[in-house]
């Protein structure tokens, strides 16, 4: 799709993926709009950026987002396409994990997105067309220990993505689920600041533009999975085929 002069939307866009999804958008022509709780890194993502227009909300609060959504559609006209990439990733045993961290976990990685879909798709499907592209994580489809807040939230953005998916196929609006190894944003610090798994410390972290360079290529090919990286469909199959020898390979990385 050429997005040049085109409305794109952006959750997390005040650091990490988002940021690099905002400045990537903008460079390519389009209006951009960045929505995020940090207005520091807003304001970061926009300097020097004039088609970029940053939105302080909170992706939990479904009555804030309709609203800025709306806000957006007046102002700077229909949305062509959605990055979901408001996230947070902390870690650790799943008996020892603060009750509320899991629970704002599954708010914003799971909910916030469940709150743009529903914001943004009806007036896309009934246009006929748009791209809605949402981040889940290797972690979505395949379980780690220590990480099951997060892979928990991953896995529900993984089904819920794949049921709106089959649900529009026929719409013209195209849908992403992106399941990328460790990339090297500031989401990953949250995680060493934690207890990172042996698990996912083992395997070098790519880069964001990867990520965002593997969701094009499959836009383009009508591919509704996007595994960036090196090993990510494999491990897809083997998860799959194979789960004993998954969990196996992980006690045997973490030790216990």
């Amino acid at each position: 799709m050429d997005i040049n002069g085109k409305v794109v939307l952006v959750t997390g866009g005040g650091s990490g993926m988002g940021q690099l999804a905002c400045r990537m958008m903008n460079e390519r022509g389009a209006r951009v709009a960045a929505l995020d709780v940090n207005e520091e890194g807003l304001a970061q993502t926009a300097q020097g950026h004039e088609r970029i227009t940053t939105f302080r909300v909170d992706v939990t609060d479904f009555a804030g987002v309709d609203a800025t959504v709306r806000r957006i559609e007046d102002t700077l006209g229909p949305i062509h396409r959605v990055y979901n990439a408001a996230a947070i990733m902390p870690f650790g045993r799943a008996l020892e994990h603060a009750n509320v961290q899991v629970h704002r976990v599954m708010a914003i990685n799971y909910g916030g997105l469940v709150n743009i879909a529903q914001a943004t798709l009806p007036a896309m499907v009934r246009r006929g067309s748009g791209d809605f592209i949402s981040f889940s994580s290797m972690s979505g489809i395949i379980p780690t220990l220590l990480t099951s807040a997060y892979n928990a939230s991953k896995f529900a953005v993984s089904a819920y993505t794949e049921v709106l998916y089959h649900e529009n196929r026929a719409s013209g609006v195209r849908f992403a689920c992106v399941c990328p190894p460790p990339v090297a944003t500031p989401l990953l610090k949250q995680g060493y600041a934690t207890v990172m798994p042996r698990t996912v410390e083992l395997m070098p972290p790519i880069q964001p533009s990867e990520v965002l360079d593997a969701i094009e290529a499959s836009l383009a090919a009508g591919e509704f999975w996007v595994f960036p990286g090196k090993g990510t469909r494999f491990g897809y199959i083997m998860r799959r085929l194979f789960p004993n020898l998954v969990w196996n390979d992980c006690h045997k990385k973490e030790g216990f």
